[in-house]
């Protein structure tokens, strides 16, 4: 009787994912989790951190040096360094991949802010546009490409670091990397890993695919662009809101 690719130890094998379907979807939806909450609370400490930033500018220097300085203290010690605060738990992880998360998101929440005309906030005040009703109605949409990317990029690297997570037993799919490699389980060590990759792509085209659902202006304009290189009058396009052309 022939042996099973289990037996054998291959590092493609059917059978791993036809008995172990149940591990593999308890990790994957722990990763995705862990990683979901990590960026929304990222964007919530960002967001008035950028606003802070951005309307007192002495104060942008040590947000900025801070969040950079964050971003540089190894994973490993990252966590290692929470763990008197949580103890061995998810927060340890959820904690570390938002402080990770700050720097992209806060410089490019300020990228995009500042990228605003200031064309678009004199005609938005001429209207009786209050400070709340001009950030949330005019800067931010406007700044939303700038946003989306500092997402896009804050996800994918979560997606990654979550990984490390494993260390407290709250990595996800790094769980069964680790273990995996620990006993050199190759279908599980492969396995694993090529769902990551794929949660990283997946994350980055469903965020890309949102961002060009909340910017139709953007997809106007490069169109309006090509149309004007191919030789149509100005005139015949239509421009988009915050769309210079």
């Amino acid at each position: 009787m022939a042996e099973s690719c289990l037996t054998r130890n291959e590092w493609i094998c059917g059978e791993y994912l036809r008995t172990r379907s149940e591990e593999l979807t308890d990790a994957t939806v722990e990763h995705v989790t862990i990683t979901l909450v990590a960026i929304a609370l990222a964007l919530l400490v960002a967001f008035p951190l950028a606003l802070l930033a951005r309307r007192w500018r002495l104060a942008a220097g040590p947000i900025l040096s801070l969040t950079t300085v964050l971003y540089t203290v190894p994973s490993l010690a990252m966590y290692a360094l929470l763990l008197p605060v949580f103890g061995i738990s998810v927060s340890v992880v959820v904690c570390g991949l938002v402080l990770y998360s700050l720097t992209i998101l806060v410089r490019n929440i300020m990228t995009g802010l500042d990228s605003v005309p200031d064309e678009a906030r004199e005609a938005a005040r001429g209207m009786g546009y209050g400070c709340a009703r001009l950030l949330f109605g005019v800067e931010l949409p406007l700044a939303l490409p700038s946003l989306m990317a500092g997402v896009r990029i804050a996800t994918v690297s979560a997606v990654s670091l979550t990984t490390v997570g494993a260390i407290v037993d709250h990595g996800g799919l790094g769980n069964l990397i680790y273990t995996g490699m620990d006993s050199y389980f190759k279908a599980q060590v492969l396995t694993a890993s090529v769902l990551c990759v794929l949660l990283a792509i997946a994350a980055d085209v469903l965020l890309l695919g949102a961002q060009r659902l909340l910017t139709p202006w953007t997809r106007a304009g490069r169109r309006a662009g090509r149309r004007r290189t191919a030789g149509i009058p100005r005139d015949s396009v239509m421009d988009a809101p915050g769309t210079v052309v």
